[in-house]
């Protein structure tokens, strides 16, 4: 798999009828390692690594918006089950564009997340809500996890 622009992080990783598979640490199971998978399993691990509680954490979560089907890829929660952050992974030959960004944005109108990152593995981009603005502002990473 492609070099992607985290710290180095071990994984689980077999091959089974001549497919490449990852183990996932938040769902517990074996997936097919695709590029997207890729940025995926090594953002949940870059944000496991600012301290964030696997259990807040979830992945690959189904939703409605307006009657249609959405799915997210990363969302973490707070400890009162708040989305704190809402996570947009593309595979690392897709060059982030505004419509990832109006993706996630879209997704927000129902998660309402404080922090919104879009990642290809090789560009993040991070943005936070400020409540006193009332409008997400571009940071340069992601934060430690505080209670």
């Amino acid at each position: 798999m492609k070099k992607l622009n985290f710290p180095s992080f071990e994984f689980k990783i077999k091959k089974e009828n001549n497919n490449n598979l990852i183990f996932d640490e938040i769902r517990k199971k074996w997936l097919l390692l695709n590029p997207e998978e890729w940025v995926r399993q090594n953002f949940i691990h870059f944000i496991i690594s600012k301290n964030y509680p696997k259990s807040l954490i979830n992945c690959e979560k189904s939703f409605y918006i307006n009657n249609v089907l959405k799915r997210y890829d990363i969302v973490v929660y707070d400890n009162k089950g708040d989305v704190k952050i809402l996570v947009e992974c593309k595979s690392p030959n897709i060059k982030i564009k505004k419509e990832h960004f109006d993706q996630v944005m879209r997704y927000n109108t129902k998660l309402r997340s404080e922090i919104i990152i879009v990642t290809n593995g090789i560009t993040h981009f991070y943005f936070k809500f400020n409540n006193e603005t009332k409008v997400y502002q571009q940071e340069t990473d992601l934060t430690l996890y505080k209670r």
